[in-house]
């Protein structure tokens, strides 16, 4: 029984070993990203018309970099959100103009990179264009950044409005020199937008939707915007002109984290 028992052992760890030596040499699995529900859509998909320029693609942002997450420039929203923006585009083509979307659907790694960004008081390198005159030990506290963001439900959109025919609006280049997002329009980083008194994420107050500062065509643009808009569902948060959420959502209370990607909604059951 001891020769056995022994011989038996030996075994057992040659085969042991074995298995050690083939896991350890085995390529690693790629990691498998989570899918986008079978409800989500990507915006093109529904109206090709309306203008993506996915700022958090690139780096022309607060943060200076792509955003984690952004693995592809599409906007992708839940379909009832992505059906009531295709109606207000109707609405505004008949006028002279389109919608154009800066962000839509977010993942929470998104969400987790901008917080990393906000606690690192170092990094000021986007403060002259984005936050000129806010303190970045106050961006939690004054609501700029917070650790869970209604665009990660997908129903929620960063977007403006532009006159037609549309112009291009040129590509940002980092380290090129900053101007306040409140300066005047023809100061400020060119957008192909109409003058909404500010730029998109601006950290200001000049940004709230009805700011009594912010009158004539500015104010107006910003009107038309937000009755297109909040005659088809669209709620707008009031210290941001360029943010709406379609109500009712979906999805109220979840927030996903799929990589913004066609391949997240692809392949989906």
């Amino acid at each position: 029984m001891t020769r056995l028992s022994s011989a038996v052992r030996g075994l057992i760890t040659a085969l042991a070993a074995l298995l050690a030596v083939t896991a350890a040499s085995a390529p690693a699995r790629a990691k498998t990203e989570p899918k986008a529900p079978k409800d989500f859509v990507a915006l093109r998909s529904v109206d090709p018309t309306i203008i993506q320029e996915m700022r958090y693609f690139t780096p022309h942002n607060f943060v200076g970099e792509r955003i984690d997450g952004y693995q592809q420039p599409i906007c992708i929203l839940t379909r009832p959100a992505a059906e009531a923006l295709h109606k207000a585009q109707t609405r505004l083509l008949r006028r002279g103009y389109t919608l154009k979307v800066y962000d839509c659907y977010r993942p929470q790694r998104a969400v987790n990179h901008f917080v990393r960004w906000a606690e690192d008081l170092d990094d000021q390198a986007m403060k002259g264009e984005f936050y000129p005159n806010v303190d970045k030990t106050r961006l939690f506290e004054d609501g700029y950044i917070a650790e869970k963001s209604g665009h990660s439900r997908g129903s929620t959109m960063d977007l403006t409005i532009v006159k037609l025919p549309a112009k291009p609006t040129r590509p940002y280049h980092p380290g090129e020199p900053l101007v306040p997002c409140f300066a005047p329009k023809d100061e400020r980083f060119p957008d192909n937008s109409v003058d909404m008194g500010t730029g998109f994420d601006c950290f200001d107050t000049l940004a709230h939707t009805l700011d009594p500062r912010v009158q004539g065509q500015q104010r107006a643009n910003r009107l038309l915007l937000k009755s297109t808009l909040e005659g088809l569902g669209f709620v707008n948060l009031a210290e941001e002109w360029w943010h709406y959420t379609f109500q009712p959502e979906p999805y109220p209370d979840t927030y996903f984290d799929f990589p913004v990607s066609w391949k997240s909604l692809t392949g989906r059951h």
